[in-house]
């Protein structure tokens, strides 16, 4: 069984979009035990993307 985490992540631009910090997020999460299971798209605003969700999973 697992366990399952959300770390929101904010993103810029319109069409080249530009996220910030999520490397950091992921290797922080990775050293603690985590792995990374994807992203879900979050916020939309004006047709464009704004905030995902980083899911990562850990064995219970």
């Amino acid at each position: 069984m697992y366990t399952y985490e959300y770390e929101r992540i904010y993103v810029e631009g319109f069409i080249n979009l530009k996220a910030k910090g999520y490397e950091e997020v992921i290797a922080c999460r990775a050293e603690d035990g985590w792995r990374y299971a994807g992203f879900l798209p979050v916020v939309w605003r004006n047709g464009a993307l704004t905030e995902l969700d980083l899911i990562f999973e850990k064995e219970m």
